[in-house]
This record gives C-alpha cells, sequence and structure tokens, in this order.
C-alpha cells in the first residue's frame, strides 16, 4: 500500500488548522477545513487506486489498497477527535473504545462503491464521551460521501447477539481491529470464539446454505446467466465469501491459507481460490469505477469496456468481451467445485467418528431428512457403494483401474437415481487426466455415454454433474470448447454448455408429456418417432461449433459426422444427426419470417425436409433449442407458427397436395363459407363471393374468412367505411386486430404507428385487398394482459387509435431517431443495418428482408418509408432476436407486379437501410396527420 496515503503528513496539516484557535477542532470552520484536506487525501488515494488498477490489473490488491485507505482515514479522524475535539486528560475505565472492521470490510478488502461496516466496541457501558467520538467519525465519513453501516455495543451485547443473530454472528466473525483501545477488540475476538463459535458450526453451516440457496434463488439459480450479479449470483463473490465463512468457523482458522495446512484443500485448490478471487475482485473495482457506483450486475451494456480494460482482445470466431465472459463463467465454474471439494473434506473428516457430531448430523439430517444406513455394494458395478442414496466409490483406485468408471459412475447415478457422494466427486475431479484418446474410443465408455445422452431418466441433471465435474468436455472435448461460452447478444440467456444441457431437459420433458399445454403437436409426435436417439444426439450437438469464424450450423454437421460413428451411431443415424444440425434453425426462421400461406414457402421447405420422418425431428428440435434459450422466448404465437408450418408441409411430404388443384381448392373455400353464411340472403352471398381475390380464400382459415365476412357484412349494413375486430388468443399469446379500411399505400403504416404510440407490439401482420378497393388487414400484437376482457379494452385502445389517425382525428408521432430510442443495455450492441430483395422466395411477391438493431417505433418507420417507395405489403412478418429484429415484407409494386428494375431495388435498399439507422426520408410521402380518404375507389 507504500504511498497510497502518508498518514502521518495528514495528521500533521490536521494538526496544523488547529492551532490558530488553540487546537481546537470543535469550531465549525475548523470542522470544514479538516474535511475538505480529507476529502481531497481520499479523492487523491482513490485516483491512485484507480491508475494502479488499470495498470497492474490486480483486482484483491485493489480492493486491498481500498480497504487500507478506509483504515488510515478512520484512524487519522479517530486521532483528530480524540486529541483535538474531545480530549480528556484522565479517561476513565468506560471512556475506552475499539474501532473494528466487520463484514466484507473485515476482510481487508472494499470495492470502490462498497459500504463500510464499523463496530464501535465499548468495554461495558457507553458514556458521553463515547457517544460523541462515535458521532464525530460517523458524521465524517458521511459528509466524505462513504456509506456507514455500524453498531456500538459492548463486549457482552455482541457475544449476546452474536448468539441469536445469524447476521449479526457472521459479520462479527469477520472482526479485524482497526484503531483504538486494541485489548478490547483482541478480547472480542476471543471470547466470541470461545462462547460462540466453539461447538456451534453445525448450526452456522446450515444457516449459510439455506442463506445461499435462498440468494441463489433470487438472483437465479444458474451460474451461468449471460448478465450475472458479481456479488451474489451463483459463482460470485458472495458464494467465495459463503466458502471461507463455514471453513473459517468450522477450522476456526484466521486466513484461508490455513486450510492448506489443516489439508482442507490442495496447494493447487488453494491457488484456484486466490485466482478467482482476485479476478472477480478484479471486475467488480473496474466495474464500480466505471459506473460511479455499487454495480455489481455485469450488464450488456458495461461488459464489453470491462473485458477492454481487462485487456482482452478479440479471436477468430470470438470477441473479446465473449473470450472475458467465458473467462467469468469459468471461474463461476470454479466455485463450484471448491463448494463440493470443501463439503467432501468436511464429510470425510467426521462421518467417521463412531457417535458423530453437529455436523455430520446436520449433513445429513440436510441432505436426507433421515439416520444415516451402512454403505452397501451396487448391484453389477463393482467398486461403487450406496449409502442414503449417495454413490461413493469403494476405493480411491476405481478409476485408475477402469477409467470406464468415470463414466460409469455417472450411468449408476441416473439409472438410480442416486446422488454422488462429494467424496467421490473430489476423487473424480483429481482423475480427469485418465479421460484420454484411449478412453474416448473405447466403446464401452460411449455406449455408458449415450445411455446417459438418451436416458428415460434425468438425462439433464446427469449431463450438468458430468460437466460441473469436467468430466463431459474431457470425454467430448468439442464440448469442451462451448464450456462457459458466452455469445454477446441479449438473445440467448445462457453460456452455450448450459443452453445444450437445457436443451436436453426439455427434449426429456416433451418425451415425458410434460410439455403438452406449451407444444402438444410435438408432445404427440415424439411418441411417434422411429428412431428417438438421433434426436437426442443432435440436440446435444446443435451448438457444439458456436464460437468457430464459420456458421455453426455447417461446421457442427461435420463434427456430428465425426462423433456420431464414436457414440455407436450408424451410418444412416449419423446422415440423420448431420442433417438435422446443418438445419436446425431452417424451420424457425421459415415459420417466423416467411408468409407460411405462400405456397413457394411451403413447397421450398419441403424441398429441404424431403421426408415426413425429418419433418417430426425437425419440429421437435427446434421447439426444445428455442425454449431452452431461455424464460419466456418461446411462446404461444412461436407455438402456432411451427405447427402451421408443420401441417402444411406435411401433405407435401405425403402427396396429399396433389389432390385438388389451386382452383378446386378456392371452389371449395367458397362454397365452405357460403354454406356457413345460410342465414344470409342468397344475393348478398353471391356478391360476397367475388369480393376476394383468389389468393384469398387459398391463405385465409375457414374460421377467419367466417370472421371477415360477418366483419364486413355488418359494415355494410351500418354503411361504415371502417370497421375493426379484436381477438384475443390466449394459448398463442397474441391478439389478432382486423382494421377494414378503404385501400391506401400508407395504411399499414398507420396501425404500425398507432401500435407504436400505444406500446403494443407487432409480432405478425397479414394484408387482404377486397376487389372493390378495401383493405383487410390482420394484425397480431403481443399479449400482455392475462385477463381476456382486460387485453380486449387494451385492443380496443388500439383501434380507436387507429381509426383516429385514418380520419386526422389524432396526429401520429414523428419520425423516430435511432440514437434517441436506444436506452440501457442496447446501447451495447451493433448490429448492421442490411436489407435484401429477393424474387425468389414467393412466385408472387418481391421479399423484402431488413435486419438491424431493435428499438421503438423501427416498425412503424418502415412502414412509412415503404409507403413512401410506393410499394404495397401483402403481409408482414416480425422476429426478434434480442436486440437483433428481422422484418420480413411481401411487396409489389402498385401494379401488383414483382420488383425486377435492379436501379429501383437499391434504392429500396438505401431507403430501408437508412430507416433502420432512424434516417427515415419521408419527403415523398403526405404527412402522418393527413387523413385517408374514407371512401372506396
Amino acid at each position: 500500500m507504500n504511498g497510497l496515503i502518508e498518514s502521518a503528513d495528514v495528521r500533521e496539516r490536521l494538526t496544523a488548522l488547529t492551532r490558530n484557535t488553540g487546537g481546537d477542532g470543535s469550531d465549525l470552520k475548523i470542522r470544514t477545513m479538516v474535511l475538505a484536506e480529507l476529502k481531497k487525501t481520499m479523492t487523491a488515494a482513490r485516483d491512485e487506486t484507480r491508475r494502479r488498477l488499470m495498470e497492474d490489473g490486480r483486482g484483491l490488491v485493489c480492493a486491498q489498497r481500498l480497504s487500507h485507505l478506509q483504515d488510515e482515514l478512520i484512524r487519522i479522524i479517530y486521532d483528530f477527535a480524540y486529541f483535538h475535539v474531545y480530549r480528556i486528560e484522565n479517561p476513565s475505565a468506560a471512556e475506552r473504545m475499539s474501532v473494528v472492521a466487520v463484514g466484507g470490510y473485515g476482510r481487508g478488502t472494499l470495492a470502490p462503491g462498497s459500504d463500510v461496516d464499523l463496530l464501535f466496541v465499548l468495554p461495558y457501558k457507553q458514556t458521553a464521551w463515547g457517544e460523541q467520538v462515535v458521532e464525530y467519525i460517523l458524521y465524517m465519513l458521511w459528509d466524505l460521501g462513504l456509506k456507514v453501516g455500524h453498531a456500538t455495543r459492548t463486549i457482552d451485547e455482541c457475544i449476546r447477539l452474536g448468539r441469536s443473530d445469524m447476521t449479526i454472528r457472521t459479520a462479527v466473525l469477520e472482526a479485524r481491529y482497526i484503531w483504538g483501545d486494541e485489548a478490547l477488540a483482541a478480547e472480542l475476538v476471543e471470547r466470541f470464539d470461545e462462547e460462540v463459535v466453539k461447538n456451534t458450526s453445525s448450526e452456522f453451516i446450515a444457516a449459510k446454505l439455506k442463506e445461499r440457496d435462498q440468494r441463489h434463488k433470487r438472483q437465479g439459480t444458474s451460474r451461468y446467466l449471460v448478465e450475472p450479479n458479481i456479488k451474489e449470483g451463483k459463482g460470485g463473490l458472495r458464494d467465495l465469501n459463503t466458502l471461507f465463512w463455514i471453513a473459517k468457523y468450522h477450522y476456526r482458522v484466521r486466513s484461508q491459507s490455513e486450510l492448506v495446512k489443516r489439508g482442507v484443500l490442495s496447494r493447487a485448490e488453494y491457488n484456484r481460490m486466490v485466482k478467482s478471487e482476485d479476478f472477480l475482485w478484479a471486475v467488480r473495482c473496474h466495474l464500480h469505477f466505471l459506473t460511479g457506483r455499487p454495480e455489481e450486475r455485469l450488464s450488456f451494456d458495461v461488459q464489453r469496456e470491462i473485458a477492454i480494460r481487462l485487456g482482452y482482445t478479440q479471436h477468430p470466431g470470438m470477441r473479446d468481451v465473449e473470450r472475458f465472459m467465458k473467462h467469468y463463467f469459468l471461474v463461476a465454474k470454479d466455485i463450484g467445485d471448491l463448494t463440493r471439494i470443501l463439503c467432501a473434506a468436511l464429510e470425510d473428516q467426521h462421518v467417521k467418528e463412531p457417535e458423530g457430531n453437529g455436523l455430520t448430523r446436520f449433513v445429513r439430517r440436510f441432505r436426507f431428512g433421515r439416520t444415516p444406513g451402512p454403505a452397501k455394494p451396487v448391484d453389477g458395478a463393482p467398486g461403487f457403494l450406496v449409502e442414503n442414496n449417495r454413490l461413493n466409490i469403494a476405493s480411491e483406485t476405481v478409476f485408475e483401474d477402469d477409467p470406464a468408471n468415470l463414466l460409469r459412475a455417472f450411468q449408476i447415478a441416473d439409472k438410480n437415481g442416486y446422488y454422488l457422494h462429494p467424496q467421490m466427486t473430489k476423487v473424480i475431479r483429481r482423475s480427469l487426466k485418465l479421460v484420454d484418446a484411449k478412453l474416448r474410443s473405447d466403446a464401452e465408455a460411449n455406449r455408458l455415454f449415450l445411455s446417459i445422452l438418451t436416458s428415460r431418466h434425468n438425462p439433464e441433471k446427469t449431463l450438468r454433474k458430468m460437466n460441473e465435474a469436467g468430466v463431459l468436455g474431457r470425454f467430448v472435448p468439442d464440448f469442451g470448447k462451448v464450456v462457459a461460452m458466452m455469445q454477446f447478444n441479449m438473445y440467448h440467456h445462457y453460456t452455450v454448455d448450459e443452453h445444450l444441457i437445457r436443451s436436453i431437459g426439455v427434449l426429456a420433458e416433451i418425451e415425458r408429456g410434460e410439455s403438452g399445454e406449451d407444444h402438444p403437436l410435438s408432445t404427440d409426435l415424439i411418441l411417434t418417432l422411429q428412431n428417438r436417439r438421433v434426436l437426442y444426439v443432435a440436440m446435444f450437438l446443435h451448438d457444439i461449433a458456436k464460437g468457430r469464424p464459420e456458421d455453426h450450423s455447417m461446421a457442427g454437421a461435420r463434427i456430428a459426422r465425426k462423433l456420431c460413428p464414436r457414440f455407436g451411431l450408424s451410418d444412416a443415424e449419423t446422415d440423420t444427426v448431420a442433417w438435422l444440425i446443418e438445419h436446425h434453425l431452417d424451420m424457425s426462421t421459415i415459420a417466423q419470417s416467411r408468409d407460411l400461406s405462400d405456397e413457394r414457402t411451403i413447397t421450398d421447405f419441403a424441398g429441404i425436409v424431403q421426408s415426413l420422418e425429418r419433418l417430426k425431428l425437425l419440429l421437435i428440435l427446434t421447439v426444445a433449442d428455442i425454449r431452452a434459450v431461455g424464460p419466456g422466448v418461446f411462446n404461444g404465437w412461436k407455438g402456432q407458427l411451427l405447427r402451421t408450418l408443420y401441417y402444411e408441409t406435411e401433405p407435401h411430404l405425403t402427396g396429399g397436395h396433389s389432390k385438388l388443384s389451386h382452383r378446386q381448392a378456392i371452389e371449395r373455400a367458397k362454397t365452405e363459407l357460403m354454406d356457413r353464411l345460410d342465414h344470409w340472403p342468397e344475393a348478398a352471398r353471391a356478391t360476397y363471393a367475388e369480393r376476394h381475390y383468389p389468393h384469398y380464400w387459398l391463405r385465409v382459415s375457414a374460421d377467419r374468412r367466417l370472421a371477415h365476412a360477418e366483419l364486413i357484412r355488418k359494415a355494410d349494413l351500418a354503411s361504415d367505411r371502417l370497421a375493426f375486430e379484436v381477438r384475443p388468443h390466449a394459448f398463442e399469446a397474441v391478439t389478432e386486430l382486423t382494421v377494414l379500411a378503404p385501400d391506401h399505400p400508407r395504411l399499414l403504416s398507420v396501425i404500425a404507428g398507432a401500435c407504436f404510440a400505444t406500446g403494443a407490439n407487432i409480432v405478425d401482420a397479414h394484408i387482404d385487398t377486397t376487389t372493390d378497393g378495401f383493405a383487410l388487414d390482420t394484425i397480431f400484437i403481443s399479449r400482455e394482459l392475462p385477463d381476456d376482457d382486460d387485453e380486449l379494452r387494451r385492443g380496443n385502445r388500439v383501434t380507436d387509435l387507429i381509426a383516429k389517425a385514418l380520419t386526422g382525428e389524432a396526429r401520429l408521432p414523428e419520425t423516430t431517431s435511432k440514437k434517441g430510442a436506444l436506452k440501457g443495455r442496447m446501447k451495447a450492441f451493433k448490429v448492421s443495418a442490411e436489407v435484401l430483395v429477393n424474387n425468389t422466395l414467393s412466385d408472387d411477391y418481391t421479399v423484402l428482408e431488413v435486419s438491424g438493431l431493435d428499438r421503438p417505433g423501427l416498425l412503424f418507420d418502415l412502414t412509412r418509408a415503404i409507403s413512401t417507395l410506393n410499394l404495397n405489403i401483402g403481409s408482414a412478418h416480425i422476429s426478434t432476436f434480442g436486440e437483433k429484429v428481422v422484418d420480413v415484407f411481401y411487396v409489389t409494386d402498385l401494379t401488383g407486379q414483382k420488383i425486377s428494375n435492379i436501379g429501383r431495388q437499391e434504392i429500396i435498399r438505401d431507403r430501408l437501410e437508412a430507416a433502420v439507422d432512424g434516417e427515415i426520408d419521408l419527403s415523398a410521402a403526405a404527412p402522418v396527420a393527413r387523413k385517408i380518404t374514407l371512401h372506396a375507389g
């Protein structure tokens, strides 16, 4: 800490300030000058600490420097109060005090924004002098801008409260003398150890583990969340603290290094603990300095800057921020390993005691809720024992004798529902060198692995245990490359390895019939598969090539062709797995961004799939993949789109699509509708049958055709030129808005503007035009309210604004600036605007695919830009993938033709790219507030 703060010089300067007032430091003017001097000293020292952190990157040392600075400031303030403000010549026995750091500060570490936790220890009672000194110190610290947690107690009070309050007990456990009467602090530590800590470790461990579990539940149970809380999250600093609290309390040690002497940790494990702590402290200190506040969440908007400060650089296939976050998640994984090692050491030391002690009873009761029984051999698995439903090894050499036992242990645990004994996990971790090329090529080892992967029990849980133990990444090295790998985007909630393992869990849920409400079709289809194991293998490998410079789907297929024969799959099975991986994104992309009523979409997709069995496999894999991305990513609307694509494609693969010609299909659709409209006059039915163009009858479902007919009939009878219908769909999690209005190129733009203004998020839009000049637009917005009646009222508010905008009674927002619209985490991302113009995806339309950084009002700007280009929109499909949006428009020119002119295509690209960037040019469009004439033609 040399050179950080010169305490003697500061004390001399403060003493000099009092000389003109006869040494009376209580004068308000003197106090103001003292405070200014301390602020200057503190600011300079913190600036120096920040500079040294940027220079040496030593996080733990930075935290210790800040703690040292705080110690010195408290000592200086205490001395000034003692000698210049409340000086007493002959203090009584009660006029003594010790200033003690507790909590995190007691460990001698502080982050830039940390609270300063102080305990003012008194001998046996409070005095007026003591109150004055404590108050002076606290107010001085508060005026310095510090957040101070404090308590003033006698030693007896500390002991009494420590026994009854676990938070106070934990704080005092970290007590460290700062200044004042040192003997008081020493007495507190000695009595606390004898009167509180001794023989109470089981109680303390139970409380700390319960507290940890509750904290994990609040923060998110996975340590692989892509925006982790570095202090409170799983695998964060608080977990390290809990680890040391338990060890310190139980083994009654004062430092982490003593755990090596006690045999709790090996030297390598201790070094891993120190490195993990140093890394997390570096991240935390940088985060506090960067944000200027005690921010603990490593959010997207700061991750890249932290990565740069820590010196990470870009590598092929991985950005600097992704390399930094991978390191972070590996450290979080190490902390999990250290926790398991400590548990193993605690049990190993005490389980052999004949009567057992509090810790042993606690561990067994906490985990199993019953008295331990004798260990028994596992049938058919020599070398393994089971005790109280926990699998353990019979000897330390079981893995050396047969390395395949490293796989067999997990297979036995999965098959029988056993927990893994911490001692066995510890030995597995130390035996990882046995997982070599020879074991990877061993037929029995691969059989065991495939049995785990395709298990009908709980493959997700078992694979996660294998991953945490390090076995999975070594047995499948390509999987090891994606362990702790983070993708820097808002779409994926977990690291790649966690996503793959979760996707296996979702697949198992579907197979067990536990996901029927989310996607009933996949639940039904999985029971009809000819070969379920190709699905599980493809699921496990589908993202295994992430982080490589090439397309991960193609690279993943190549990896599958290498791994599948090793796992014992046949050539045909290998081909199917490779095909599924190569095309694992196709069904999701087509369902969300293509017009599923366009015959070309379906025939092209059927050409990719080629067989009904592959269609089933791809649907189930797609559902599980999306659901494993993160909470809320899969919804009813996406499920509906996937089901529609499946049902539209299925006849093409079974020959059913050729039974009726287009003309026959149109006539059948008309006849079906006329039959359902038998309550209409015959003339009205005949007239209505001619109000729609042929493609309407082919792409609109029977129920929607009936609803449209009734809406239009009602409007005709009332002579209304505007009509609306709102229909909530709870299962699909969308609300359907149907708009009948005179056709106009800007109609969809007005609808999008009204949705933007009311906060409604459009997920899909279908535009139909009648032969008599009306537009029949169907808009799907994301559902927000759980109750149908509430959602109906919300939908009516949207349609009311649409009506007012169309009649000129309300103004819609002006164009939105991309810079102004981006907020919070979105600012961290850069997604280049890209516009693709494609005439091959549809027989009747030019398809515009617009991608870029999502922002409020983007669809509004895009539709207005399209209207300035004099294009008619046939349908619009909106897909959002985290921060990236992909909007697809099926368009024609005003004569109903595709856009074939190359020059005009370039103009479209330029104009829409500008709109994505918030630079929309409305010079060719009518003002937004101008009403659309409400008459046909």
